[in-house]
């Protein structure tokens, strides 16, 4: 059987080699096909291995609370009828909440605050601006962030809001380039701080920056949430400064339905907190727990709503399914570079049996069977078909590096999606290559053998 394959194999070479240019041309569309597919699978898996990037930056099992201002619904007639009357008071995002989350959510596995303020960081005569962060000792958890050296949050250092820092990766080549921060100070704002960690670098794209609207956090500086509130500046508070500029109230009092001015004065940030991390057990209940957490918020902002919960494994899911579907039409369209090579195959190999009668009409007289002459040229279609498959993986290869190195877009070639691709082209040689080789070994030899 080997012999009579590689008999066959010897024959098929032959014949290509007297229709180089015509077995060339039937093989385009298996080539163009098969890159076309592996490019296609490539910017795929390249898709899905950004999405799962992204799941990991904002978190798996994460829910996000951020505040905003009072959203407030209703005809305009209701509004002028409530205008002056109708008052509510929220408290604003802040620790409060936090602590009741805690207490009130079993499924609650970390849950840390945000405080962010724009500030200056000092040290040695060399000033950048930066953010300092306000965080607890699980925010480090949440997010993934891993100690290179030092230590973290120390409950003692939260409950006493001591004057310590964790800083990132590039404040450290910044500041503190050659020499061992920790124990050592850096001025941030009118603080001075003393470095008790230092993160790893964490790997962040600008595309990731831009689209998942998060910050390098390479060059923030962390210090617990306590320290920002007592040391730094806490918008929970109210002074005189504030019931001055408010006008009795105006920055935490929303008015329904009130004038343009009044509403100007309730866009002021009374919010304690910038956000809120809640990192819940199983990712299963993410969309559960955050319809619990709005009625909980609600109700302790006195019916304001003036947060709003985001749920980064639902948005990325959605995006998901998106791209998935994109993929699927992308590849089905070159799948159809297939077919086409599949047709061109089976034209040239139809033309190629009129060719070639008399030879049929040889070998069945001097005792070749009708399986040989399916054989012989279904081995022909398939050489053609086996040559387009590598010639087109190779250029797929190319063709989606080439994509990556010119635009924005990842692209990741998998061992899959060549087996796939190529396992496709020999079935397309072997599909479109049996009806000639099959009419091929159908005719009569004596009339094969008179054909001119």
């Amino acid at each position: 059987m080997l012999n009579k394959l590689l008999y066959n194999f010897d024959i098929a070479i032959e014949a290509i080699q007297r229709n180089k240019l015509r077995s060339f041309l039937t093989s385009l569309g298996i080539i163009f096909g098969v890159s076309s597919v592996i490019a296609m699978l490539a910017i795929g898996t390249g898709a899905q291995q950004e999405i799962l990037t992204q799941m990991q930056l904002l978190g798996t099992n994460n829910v996000i609370i951020q505040p905003v201002l009072e959203q407030v619904e209703g005809s305009v007639a209701e509004a002028e009828q409530s205008q002056g009357d109708q008052r509510k008071y929220s408290p604003g995002l802040n620790l409060q909440d936090l602590n009741s989350i805690k207490e009130v959510m079993p499924e609650v596995e970390h849950i840390s605050p945000e405080i962010i303020f724009e500030t200056n960081f000092i040290r040695n005569a060399r000033m950048r601006s930066g953010k300092i962060v306000g965080v607890n000792d699980e925010y480090f958890e949440i997010n993934n962030f891993t100690l290179q050296s030092g230590n973290n949050f120390s409950d003692e250092q939260i409950e006493n809001s001591s004057s310590v820092c964790i800083i990132g990766y590039d404040v450290r080549a910044r500041f503190f380039a050659g020499e061992d921060p920790i124990g050592k100070k850096i001025k941030v704002g009118n603080l001075w701080l003393t470095v008790v960690g230092v993160l790893e670098k964490k790997e962040l794209s600008t595309e990731n920056i831009e689209n998942l609207g998060i910050r390098n956090y390479n060059l923030d500086i962390y210090t617990p949430a306590t320290t920002i509130l007592l040391r730094f500046k806490n918008r929970g508070l109210i002074t005189k400064d504030d019931i001055d500029a408010s006008a009795g109230g105006g920055m935490r009092v929303f008015i329904v339905g009130g004038d343009e001015e009044e509403e100007e004065e309730g866009s002021t940030n009374y919010h304690q907190l910038d956000k809120l991390i809640v990192q819940v057990s199983d990712s299963r209940y993410s969309v559960s727990i955050a319809e619990v957490l709005s009625r909980m918020l609600k109700r302790r902002h006195n019916g304001v709503v003036d947060f709003e919960i985001i749920v980064p494994e639902q948005l990325l899911q959605q995006e998901q399914r998106t791209k998935r579907i994109f993929n699927i039409v992308l590849s089905s369209i070159a799948s159809i570079s297939l077919i086409v090579g599949g047709i061109g195959i089976m034209n040239i190999m139809l033309a190629s049996v009129v060719e070639r009668y008399r030879e049929i009409g040889v070998r069945m007289a001097v005792g070749a069977q009708k399986r040989d002459i399916e054989l012989q040229f279904l081995t022909e279609a398939l050489t053609i078909s086996v040559t387009g498959g590598v010639v087109g993986i190779i250029l797929g290869m190319a063709l989606s590096y080439g994509i990556e190195m010119t635009s924005d877009i990842a692209t990741i070639v998998t061992p899959l999606s060549i087996i796939i691709s190529f396992g496709v082209a020999l079935i397309i040689g072997v599909i479109f290559g049996y009806y000639p080789a099959k009419r091929a070994a159908k005719h009569d030899p004596v009339h094969a053998l008179r054909h001119e």
